[in-house]
């Protein structure tokens, strides 16, 4: 059978409902006239849910209870944006200055997240979820949490999470972790990963004279991991929240105007370390000695 004939087999046997299984989705629900998530339809949605529940409903398929939302939009608010001095926002705002559109802005902020910026929240939701594993109960959770600092220290790595390169104690992680108190005090949440990560910051500061307490990463991540969010998810989510400082910053470079601003202003230069200056010797130059010679 030649391949035109094999083509035009498979197009045959391919039916309608290959075809709309394509793109199948649990999520929406469009047709003409009807806009449903998760069996919601929109009318009932937009006069009653904000953008917190609405992220929870999109993700998690069913609306959250009250303590749900309020600890989801607590993180969200909470990690919006840390000024031009976060790369993903400095980029953004250089992306601004380049005549490009608000959408390439943002694209370019949020494409500067990665493992060392914007990753950490993930990274310490699954350090968390592995000290709970390894302890056997409560009890254990200090000693696991030494264990893990000492494996840390001996590879000269940072535990995600915690410390911050200005802030001797982050402003966000207080609200947060005080709502998620109040949260386990409730028995909405468990408090497993409170616990574990207050046991990671005990153990951090055992021994120094000054304290590594969580950055919002960790309490983004004590937060997330309480709700039941995976850790992959716990990355988006935090794109999604610092989405809204980089729109902001975007925006607000775009009305202060500026063309083709780099890093630092053109007044001051980078440091050369590069060789000193030097003038090319033609004379070394075979082919130019060849052409001479004809």
């Amino acid at each position: 059978m030649t391949a035109e004939r094999r083509s035009d087999r498979v197009i045959a046997d391919t039916t309608i409902g290959d075809v709309t299984a394509w793109w199948r989705t649990d999520i929406s629900d469009i047709s003409p006239g009807t806009i449903r998530y998760h069996g919601y339809a929109i009318e009932e949605i937009i006069p009653t849910t904000s953008y917190a529940a609405m992220v929870w409903l999109m993700i998690r398929g069913e609306r959250p209870s009250a303590w749900q939302e309020r600890l989801l939009d607590a993180a969200l608010v909470a990690a919006v944006d840390h000024g031009p001095q976060a790369p993903s926002i400095a980029a953004a705002r250089m992306a601004a200055t380049c005549g490009v559109g608000l959408n390439n802005v943002i694209a370019t902020g949020v494409g500067m997240l990665g493992d060392v910026h914007g990753g950490a929240g993930e990274q310490c939701m699954e350090l968390l979820a592995d000290i709970c594993d390894e302890a056997e109960d409560p009890s254990q959770l200090r000693p696991v949490a030494d264990r893990v600092v000492a494996r840390y220290r001996a590879a000269r790595r940072y535990v995600p999470g915690f410390g911050h390169r200005f802030h001797p104690r982050d402003p966000r992680r207080d609200p947060l972790m005080d709502l998620v108190a109040l949260a386990q005090a409730d028995r909405v949440v468990t408090g497993q990963f409170w616990h574990a990560a207050l046991a990671l910051e005990a153990a951090l500061a055992a021994g120094r004279s000054k304290p590594v307490p969580m950055n919002i990463d960790g309490a983004t991540a004590v937060v997330y991991a309480e709700l039941g969010f995976p850790p992959a998810l716990g990355r988006g989510l935090f794109v999604l929240s610092r989405s809204v400082g980089i729109l902001a910053h975007g925006w607000e470079q775009t009305r202060q105007g500026g063309r083709n601003k780099g890093p630092i202003p053109r007044t001051l230069l980078p440091d050369y370390t590069g060789r000193a200056p030097r003038s090319i010797d033609e004379s070394s130059d075979p082919c130019r000695h060849d052409k001479v010679q004809q």
